[in-house]
């Protein structure tokens, strides 16, 4: 059952099948500790998981105030209603805010258990994969509350509706891979946590939560579009509010970084890991 340390001396592919593997092979063991990570977050609040939903909820009400009411924003595209922008900075708000909480987490997951790094028959690997299969839980219901939403008070959802967890993958496969980065650095560099907090948050500003790619300069545009997160939360807008399809060569080119940001991530926790008894 042990990791062997060997995965560290073979491809970064390779160490991702074998966690991917692993993680299946002992899914009885991941189910529990996912079971145990969404109820540790909200233990002992009032309103427990409904706080997953209420605050992303009171983000957009303020947000859409302010560049609603306040500013008079309206989105091109869409049919100019106060309704329709706040759906639009909805889908920023939630797909930002599932990859700030596992870049977030990341630094301290494997600090917080240093228990199971003593136990060798213990897979560290699936810590950073529970994490962000949790944050995935929340993105769901959260996602399905938009649906929900364009579906009786927007404009109607189009058959590309369906096409949303192909979207959203590239984002779990980037926020997979950086958890497992993270994870593993935080435990060599205690500072890192400090690092990245005004990293994510600088995050939401380089991708286009609150404004549409297409207001920035072209010279802009072409970096901007580098970031998965904007990738996906523009795509995410076309397929649910638009009915637009995505461009699939941009897809799968977006798909394969996100995949080897994946597999870099993996092949970094393998070949850390072993240190992590000694440095604790």
């Amino acid at each position: 059952m042990a990791v062997m340390d060997s995965s560290s001396g073979i491809g970064s592919n390779s160490v991702l099948a074998h966690v991917l593997r692993r993680c299946w092979l002992q899914r009885q063991l991941f189910f529990k500790l996912l079971r145990r990570d969404f109820a540790e977050r909200y233990r002992g609040s009032f309103l427990g998981v409904a706080w997953s939903l209420l605050l992303p909820l009171l983000s957009l009400s303020v947000f859409t105030f302010f560049f609603g009411v306040i500013f008079k924003m309206r989105w091109a595209g869409s049919d100019g209603s106060l309704g329709d922008l706040a759906l639009v900075l909805f889908i920023g708000i939630t797909l930002y805010n599932f990859l700030a909480e596992c870049l977030n987490r990341a630094p301290g997951l494997i600090l917080g258990h240093q228990n199971y790094v003593k136990n060798v028959i213990f897979p560290l690997e699936m810590l950073p994969a529970v994490m962000v299969a949790s944050a995935v839980l929340t993105l769901s219901a959260t996602l399905l509350i938009i649906l929900l939403l364009q579906a009786t008070v927007g404009s109607g959802l189009s058959w590309t509706a369906v096409l949303l967890p192909l979207i959203v993958l590239p984002l779990v496969l980037v926020a997979l891979g950086l958890s497992w980065f993270l994870s593993a650095l935080g435990v060599y560099i205690r500072d890192i946590q400090q690092l990245v907090v005004p990293l994510v948050q600088l995050l939401m500003f380089i991708s286009p939560v609150f404004y549409p790619i297409s207001h920035l300069p072209e010279s802009v545009r072409f970096w901007l579009k580098l970031n998965p997160l904007a990738w996906v939360i523009e795509q995410t807008r076309g397929i649910l509010l638009f009915g637009q399809p995505p461009p699939w060569q941009s897809y799968l080119l977006c798909l394969g970084a996100s995949l080897l940001i994946a597999l870099l991530g993996a092949y970094w926790f393998a070949r850390t890991r072993k240190g992590f008894a000694d440095v604790l």
